[in-house]
């Protein structure tokens, strides 16, 4: 046993039950003082216990994916909600160390200029494509869906999602020109295009998704209203009707906010909506989990509201309207877990074990910072003028009653 590991773990676990199996063939029952989850782990090799009293923000994830950490008894799934919880109450000094260099340091961490911004885009979303037709809905929305009653399929959701966000754009006369940034597999855009009447310009810095929007777009087509570029939002250059962009702002990095609303604000025309759906967190500034910035999303951050707002109040956009959608990213991540599970052999197949396991560690893990720590989505709509939009919401209501 890591007498280190024990001692942090028993101030450590604070809900729920947590038992440890260690190398040497012990055990360790943790006990918290408020009710919560109950799950167990087996640790493998004692590089594993040393690695988790120093840096289990990343420890705990390469353990799983290397085959040294395994769940007894219980999902992975199961594990980490218990760990989860419990990590949102001080309680691990090492990390809470760790927590404030990375703090510290996250204007480096987050400087995502041109070069490096394709850098960090082509890690995760120039994978084959045929990965994400595991878990994906058919049109390929890699972000939060909408669940207007509760019920709906992953299609349904993902349908309700864009009619959601085209609500707000006030589409209201066909040939709007609208410009879509981060425009990925390009479905938001092909939906403008189709059911809207607009003229679309996606913009991308994947050579995976622009191949693949391009693709759709002809065999829809849709080619003469919706166009695809490979180009950064700061080599924008001129006007349009309307904004939008779904997914992308995770990936700005803090340090380059007021570049991007003031990009916004130059590219729109006077009378121009602009609306921006990205993910956020609840408890105000933080840092990205040193294990997802690693493998999975270098470079991105999941703003509090209060950095938002401040970089949009220096841009002089107007905020026409904020929405936050709670747990409707949950239940999302909940259906591409199933359904990454009952593919998970395709993904093997991809690539390997150490893969799929990191993976459905991803999934399971940003499925639960919504659930148990404050994470959440926000659509916010922009304008440049105080008259853009109507008086009301009443239009956004009777725009998304009108789809079919």
């Amino acid at each position: 046993m890591n007498r280190l590991l024990d001692q942090i773990l028993r101030h450590f676990i604070s809900s729920g039950r947590l038992c440890v199996l260690w190398p040497d063939g012990g055990q360790t029952v943790y006990e918290g003082s408020k009710p919560g989850p109950k799950a167990a782990m087996v640790l493998h090799d004692h590089a594993v216990e040393r690695a988790l009293a120093l840096n289990p923000g990343l420890a705990f994830g390469e353990g799983y994916m290397n085959g040294q950490i395994t769940p007894k008894d219980c999902t992975l799934y199961e594990l980490l909600d218990l760990l989860m919880l419990n990590a949102m109450s001080p309680g691990h000094l090492p990390e809470q160390i760790a927590a404030t260099f990375r703090y510290a340091c996250r204007s480096w961490i987050q400087f995502n200029p041109v070069k490096r911004s394709r850098q960090n885009v082509a890690h995760h979303y120039d994978l084959d494509s045929r990965l994400y037709d595991l878990f994906l809905d058919k049109d390929k929305q890699y972000s939060c869906a909408y669940f207007r009653k509760g019920d709906e399929t992953l299609d349904e959701a993902q349908a309700a999602k864009k009619h959601h966000i085209a609500s707000k754009l006030l589409l209201n006369k066909p040939g709007l020109e609208v410009l879509d940034i981060g425009c990925g597999w390009g479905g938001m855009a092909l939906t403008l295009a189709k059911d809207y009447g607009a003229i679309v310009t996606g913009i991308t810095l994947s050579e995976e998704q622009l191949s693949i929007a391009r693709q759709r777009a002809k065999a829809e087509g849709l080619e003469g209203r919706v166009r695809f570029e490979m180009l950064d939002y700061r080599n924008l250059h001129r006007k349009f009707d309307r904004i939008v962009s779904v997914g992308m702002f995770e990936h700005v990095g803090v340090r380059h906010y007021g570049q991007f609303f003031e990009v916004i604000k130059r590219s729109l025309v006077p009378d121009g909506v602009a609306l921006i759906h990205s993910i956020g967190r609840n408890d105000g500034p933080g840092t990205t989990n040193p294990w997802i910035n690693k493998y999975i999303f270098p470079g991105g951050y999941s703003p509090a509201l209060s950095e938002v707002f401040a970089s949009v109040e220096k841009s002089g956009l107007w905020v026409t309207d904020c929405e936050v959608l709670r747990l409707h990213y949950a239940k999302t991540i909940a259906l591409w877990r199933e359904r990454f599970a009952a593919q998970r052999a395709r993904a093997v197949a991809l690539y390997d074990e150490r893969f799929a396991r990191m993976f459905e560690f991803y999934l399971d893990a940003a499925e639960l910072s919504f659930r148990v720590q404050g994470h959440m989505n926000f659509q916010i709509q922009l304008a440049p003028a105080l008259e853009s939009v109507p008086l009301t919401r009443d239009y956004m209501g009777e725009a998304e009653n009108s789809v079919k």
